[in-house]
């Protein structure tokens, strides 16, 4: 029988219960423990994450008030985002039309394109109430919206009538092999969409060290991605060093924010 909306909610606070009493958890032994998918549990993880609420790892979950010195490992994780915010505004020049999906550290280089012309085009809700300087114009896709991003066949279709210089997206997770996940029905298939309309030969993904993974198993939310165009992954000094090597092995170009 399909879940209605209070049991999701209760799942929700009894998953925050149980992470607040035992410290984290992996995604495996939460699925267990509720009789529901792993993908179930990684849609519920990601709307905690989002609101600050957990911090994921690889394979589990943390609660924040159970992380030793959360208050600075916030800022710590904060401060290397948007580091890589401005380090990746350098790619944008002036005149540019770009692509940024849902991802809210693509999102944030725009507070860092200072006396540009830029046109952004975006299916991201975070964009909404911002302030930006006056050269920059942000077109949103519309659709409907899920945790502030806008998905559905409305965004497809505004899609297919543009064509932009640029791309830059974020992602759930950098997988040691060269793929991507995305834990958002339809978000794959929204960029690539983007992809497929950017002039460029190149995608810029950003991404910071939490995100960077190892392949334990192929299950993820909604699935993963490799992109056919050139990727230029900017991350951050505390990268694992490992899957970064992997990842140039794959053709992933890596560019270090410093």
């Amino acid at each position: 029988m399909k879940n209605n909306q209070s049991t999701i909610q209760k799942r929700r606070e009894d998953i925050l219960q149980m992470l607040a009493e035992k410290g984290g958890a992996t995604i495996r032994d939460i699925a267990k423990l509720y009789k529901v998918s792993e993908m179930t549990v990684r849609r519920d993880l990601q709307l905690m994450e989002d609101r600050r609420l957990v911090y994921r790892t690889h394979g589990g979950v943390v609660s924040w008030g159970n992380i030793h010195g959360t208050t600075l490992f916030n800022e710590a994780i904060m401060k290397w985002r948007d580091l890589i915010s401005r380090y990746a505004a350098r790619y944008i020049e002036d005149g540019d039309s770009l692509f940024i999906n849902g991802s809210r550290i693509a999102l944030n280089m725009l507070k860092y394109v200072d006396n540009k012309k830029v046109f952004v085009y975006t299916n991201n809700g975070w964009a909404i109430g911002e302030k930006y300087s006056a050269g920059i114009t942000v077109c949103l896709t519309g659709g409907e919206m899920r945790n502030r991003v806008m998905i559905g066949d409305y965004v497809m279709r505004n899609l297919l009538s543009v064509t932009v210089d640029k791309i830059f997206i974020g992602c759930a997770a950098v997988y040691d092999d060269g793929e991507f996940r995305y834990d958002i029905p339809t978000e794959i298939g929204i960029n690539e969409s983007m992809i497929s309309r950017t002039k460029s030969d190149k995608v810029y993904v950003l991404a910071d060290h939490t995100k960077l993974q190892k392949r334990v198993d192929r299950e993820n939310s909604y699935g993963s991605s490799r992109y056919e165009k050139k990727i230029v992954l900017v991350t951050d000094e505390e990268a694992d060093k490992t899957i970064l090597e992997s990842l140039r092995k794959h053709g992933i170009e890596i560019v270090i924010a410093s």
